[in-house]
C-alpha cells in the first residue's frame, strides 16, 4: 500500500498503487503557457485527472511512483509542499486587480506573503486567506491566519480551522495598511513558530489565552 511521500510532495491515491501531486500555483493565477504546459505534461504520464483544489492548485492524480521525479523535472520545479507541517500556499481572492466589489489588493498582499512563507516549516501546517472584500472568497475566517479587505484597510483573524475541530478566527487587529497587515502576519508566524509545540495555530492560542497572544503580537 502506497504512502504519502513528503519529500515528492506526492499523496497516496485510493488505489494504493499511484499519487497526487500539486503544482505550486501561487494565488491560483496562472497565463494560458503554463496552463498548457501542466497539461501537457500530465498528459505525458498518463494522469488520471486534473483536479481543481480548494487551494487553488491543479492536481496531477494518478502518477506512478517511478515517474514522480521526472514529472517534476519536467514542470522545472521543486516538489510542492501540499502536505507536511508547513506554511501551505496562501489562497487568494481577485481582489481590486479583478474584482469589482474588491476592497482591498488581495492579490498584491497574497502573494508577497506567499512568496515569503510558502512552505516554511512550522509545528504544524498553517493555512492562510486572504479576501479582497468582507464576501470572503478566499474563506480567511477559516484560516490559521486570515486577512480580509474593508473600505478601511485590512482586518486580521487568527485559529481558524476548517479541519476535524472547525472553528471561525478571532480578530487580531482592524484597519490595517498594507505594510501593517504584511508586518503583522509575520509575527503571528514568527511568534508560533518560537513558542508552539505541535499545535494548530488555533490550538496554542487556547493553550495561552488570546489576550495574551494579542499583547504578544502586537
Amino acid at each position: 500500500m502506497a504512502k504519502d511521500m513528503l519529500e515528492k510532495g506526492a499523496i497516496a491515491q485510493r488505489d494504493g498503487k499511484t499519487f497526487a501531486v500539486a503544482p505550486h500555483i501561487p494565488g491560483g493565477i496562472i497565463d494560458v503557457a503554463g496552463l498548457r504546459k501542466i497539461a501537457d505534461i500530465a498528459e505525458k504520464y498518463n494522469a488520471q485527472a486534473l483536479k481543481l483544489t480548494s487551494a487553488q492548485r491543479i492536481a496531477i492524480v494518478g502518477i506512478k511512483e517511478e515517474e514522480l521525479d521526472n514529472l517534476w523535472d519536467d514542470l522545472q520545479m521543486k516538489p510542492a509542499h501540499a502536505l507536511g507541517l508547513c506554511v501551505r500556499s496562501v489562497k487568494i481572492c481577485p481582489g481590486t486587480t479583478f474584482c469589482k466589489k474588491g476592497q482591498q489588493d488581495a492579490v498584491g498582499i497574497g502573494l508577497k506573503l506567499d512568496e515569503k512563507n510558502y512552505g516554511l516549516e512550522l509545528p504544524s501546517k498553517l493555512k492562510i486567506g486572504v479576501s479582497g472584500c468582507l464576501n470572503s472568497c478566499a474563506e480567511h475566517i477559516i484560516k490559521d491566519i486570515g486577512i480580509v479587505g474593508t473600505s478601511k484597510g485590512w482586518n486580521i483573524t487568527v485559529g481558524g480551522s476548517a479541519g476535524l475541530k472547525p472553528r471561525l478566527g478571532v480578530t487580531l487587529s482592524e484597519n490595517l495598511s498594507d505594510e501593517e497587515a504584511l508586518d503583522t502576519v509575520e509575527r503571528v508566524i514568527e511568534y508560533y513558530k518560537r513558542h508552539s509545540k505541535k499545535k494548530r495555530l488555533g490550538e496554542f492560542i487556547d493553550e495561552i489565552g488570546f489576550e495574551k497572544f494579542k499583547a504578544e503580537i502586537k
